[in-house]
């Protein structure tokens, strides 16, 4: 046979088979490591297959669509109903190094100020809500990123319309509040829907790998249009879309100048398992709330525009309901696998960030939580970096102090230029605050203006302490007691910061902190495990912890079900700043244990303040390899699991969130050892249960010295008065009562 012959009987061949194999009426997109199909017949259940060897198998949900995730990058795919005969030509899953696109795709495309879709590289379409300041630019430019409501048509501020003029984005309001701070201070803003939520396509997986990639496109895409100022923009944000921040920074993508995100998470572990304990108070009704919100028309804001004429919304809704359900897989977790679990983590790669950052974080975050402490000492690649942390809530980014360090970071690293004092914002601000707050706070204007160049103010800034801690917010301003404003701040140049000592306080048996080994042969300390305080929290009846003074109801704890513990009194002002350990030697009868150790000041004046807490499930007991007298570092993984010994006595070291504290002369510390819960506004435990009575001993004797170890920093200078109780953002205050410590036996 010739070759002539050969190939015409070939391509006759697949002119037949093509004849046979009529194409699909549904559609599929080839994208990264996995395949959208859309208008299939809902119900049917889809085939696929790779080089004629079946994959997997699928049903076409109430929409018709349907995602098939974790497939092997490559060619020779095909998809086809079960049954019938149509089928897909061969397609293509994208890997992530080969779904890099040309440069075309974002200089191509065109934003306007109001709403917008960007195109990314699988040609899914996310949603963006753009305002522009006055003038004809350019203009620096910064970017929200998130699955909330980011990308929702603004609207006026209620009387404020007047304002329109001079500043557009009051009558175009972003979502979110960093957005509209920015537009105010003559920024353009940009902020878009993630992935799966409100008007863009896909379909929600909490950070999976397309929701960086849109990131690093959505950047990209943004820095070339013609109207942004040295076609690079910053992120901006608090919460999620500053959570959001981290993982697209470390994504590098060039047009990114600098990142600020705010009250954000250490870790996905330390926010959803505090301790190896699942949070199902915030952190699972966080998840819930952004999944409710991620199903087709889940915003609410979707339907006005497809009613409207917005085929693309329309379309885009089909695959919001193949979403992931994350709150099943939180549930499922109990140890951190690092295969599964690092790429969540920021302390696994923040350190690949090279863009200036600055974070802010509130050590008594109701929401994300206090753990932000944790990625401190990881963000070694870039040489601008800057955190302030303050006592707090997690709004308190935006207090007015750390607002205006903000403005300074986004004016010197985005628009490049000596900060300008945002007069007018700050004049401004009273209402903003006063919204935010219930503070007509002014934002203090700027202390980099009298530079003569950005250079002169870069250098300076890059000289200032890398950590500046706000302490005792709240107290700062005596008539307006719980507004945002510290009494003092410090810089720290690293973290843990320098300077700081352990100082080692031993449990007794009377119920006393000493610094003195106990004694031997004494009996030890019981309190019973209680299976319903992980169910409370802190706050009274229609309580609001954004309140200024908050309803708290910050309750002792039943004598039988704690154990407390007293040190000493004061006999100067002194300063805890970082973590504490609690390394109590401890003994059970069932073989694991949710434990929680608070720490408190207990003040001359009758009143108990709270500090911070700690939680860890006994299991996970053993330290990490980066534990240190004040930190144990545990890993919660399934290899450092131990169980308990039954009623024999085990060392079980409990590590405090990270706090910034001034203890005052004529003060005492004291240390509870309980149940987890009680202590939070919003996080809540699910704590083991057991059939009957559980009891607990701690141990105090010179064989089982169980010790509390503080983070003692000198050499801060503090003001000499005392803030008044209630007034600390973030920490509740009560009346001091006494608390005896029942007596155990043990071995």
């Amino acid at each position: 046979m010739t070759t002539h012959s050969r190939f015409f009987r070939a391509f006759a061949a697949v002119l037949m088979a093509g004849c046979g194999a009529p194409e699909p009426t549904f559609q599929v997109r080839e994208t990264v490591q996995q395949l959208y199909v859309t208008h299939a017949e809902p119900g049917a259940t889809l085939e696929v297959s790779r080089n004629g060897t079946p994959v997997t198998t699928g049903v076409a949900d109430e929409r018709g669509s349907l995602v098939v995730r974790n497939l092997e990058p490559g060619s020779g795919y095909v998809v086809k109903v079960q049954g019938a005969k149509e089928q897909t030509r061969t397609l293509t899953v994208k890997s992530v190094e080969s779904s890099t696109p040309k440069a075309e795709l974002y200089t191509g495309q065109t934003l306007k100020e109001g709403f917008n879709y960007l195109t990314m590289r699988d040609g899914t379409t996310l949603s963006a809500w753009v305002t522009l300041p006055k003038g004809k630019g350019p203009f620096p430019t910064v970017v929200n990123y998130s699955g909330y409501a980011a990308s929702r048509p603004g609207e006026p501020i209620k009387d404020f319309a007047f304002l329109c003029d001079e500043f557009p984005v009051v009558c175009a309001t972003p979502q979110d509040a960093s957005a509209l701070f920015a537009g105010i201070m003559g920024y353009a803003t940009v902020s878009v829907n993630m992935r799966g939520t409100g008007c863009s396509g896909g379909a929600y997986d909490y950070f999976e790998t397309l929701q960086l990639l849109d990131g690093y496109d959505v950047i990209e895409t943004v820095a070339a249009q013609s109207w942004v100022m040295h076609h690079q923009v910053g992120m901006v944000g608090l919460s999620y879309p500053g959570i959001s921040q981290l993982f697209v920074a470390a994504q590098r993508p060039p047009g990114l100048a600098a990142i600020a995100p705010m009250s954000v998470i250490g870790s996905t572990t330390t926010t959803l398992l505090p301790g190896g304990i699942l949070n199902d108070g915030f952190a699972l009704s966080w998840v819930k709330n952004v999944l409710s919100k991620a199903v087709p028309y889940g915003q609410g804001w979707e339907q006005a525009r497809v009613d409207g004429g917005d085929e693309t919304c329309r379309e885009n809704q089909l695959l919001h309901g193949q979403l992931v359900d994350n709150v099943a897989q939180a549930r499922m977790i109990e140890f951190h696998d690092p295969a599964q679990h690092d790429r969540f983590d920021p302390t696994h790669f923040v350190d690949r960030i090279q863009v200036p950052t600055f974070l802010t974080g509130a050590w008594h975050d109701e929401q994300t939580g206090p753990y932000f402490f944790l990625l401190f000492d990881k963000f070694t690649g870039s040489d601008a970096v800057r955190f302030t942390a303050l006592n707090g809530v997690h709004i308190d980014g935006f207090a007015p102090e750390v607002l205006a360090e903000w403005h300074a970071f986004l004016e010197l690293f985005v628009a490049r230029r000596v900060p300008r004092d945002p007069a007018t914002f700050r004049n401004f601000s009273p209402f903003i605050f006063d919204e935010v707050f219930k503070s007509k706070q002014t934002m203090p204007p700027t202390k980099w203006s009298s530079f003569t160049s950005k250079e002169e103010a870069i250098a300076a800034w890059k000289a200032e302490p890398r950590l500046n801690v706000i302490f005792e917010s709240g107290a700062g301003d005596a008539k307006d007691l719980g507004a945002p404003r510290g009494t003092f701040t410090h810089g720290f140049r690293q973290w843990p910061p320098e300077g700081q000592r352990a100082n080692v306080l031993f449990l007794q048996a009377d119920g006393t902190l000493s610094d003195a080994m106990p004694p031997p042969m004494m009996m030890p300390s019981r309190f019973l495990h209680d299976p319903l305080s992980g169910t409370r929290g802190i706050l009274g009846m229609g309580g609001d912890v954004w309140d200024k003074l908050p309803r708290y109801e910050w309750r002792d704890s039943m004598a039988d079900h704690a154990v407390v513990f007293e040190g000493g009194t004061f006999a100067r002002d002194t300063v805890l700043l970082g973590t504490a350990s609690v390394d109590l030697w401890f003994q059970a009868p069932v073989d694991d244990a949710d434990l929680q150790v608070t720490l408190s000041e207990v003040r001359s004046d009758g009143k108990e303040v709270y500090v911070q807490s700690g939680w860890l499930r006994a299991g996970h007991r053993q330290p990490g390899p980066g534990a240190t007298e004040l930190w144990p570092a545990q890993s919660y993984s399934r290899e450092a699991w131990a169980p308990l010994p039954l009623n024999e006595w085990a060392q079980v070291r409990i590590g405090t969130a990270g706090f910034a504290h001034v203890v005052r002369a004529g003060s005492k510390v004291r240390v509870t050892v309980d149940t987890p819960g009680g202590t939070r506004a919003d996080w809540r435990f699910a704590v083991k249960r057991y059939p009957g009575e559980v009891a607990y001993l701690v141990g105090h004797d010179a064989q089982h010295p169980s010790r509390l170890v503080l983070p003692v920093v000198d050499n801060v200078a503090v003001p000499s008065m005392p803030p008044p109780c209630p007034s600390l953002r973030g920490q509740p205050c009560r009346d001091v009562r006494p608390h005896v410590n029942l007596v155990g036996t043990g071995r």
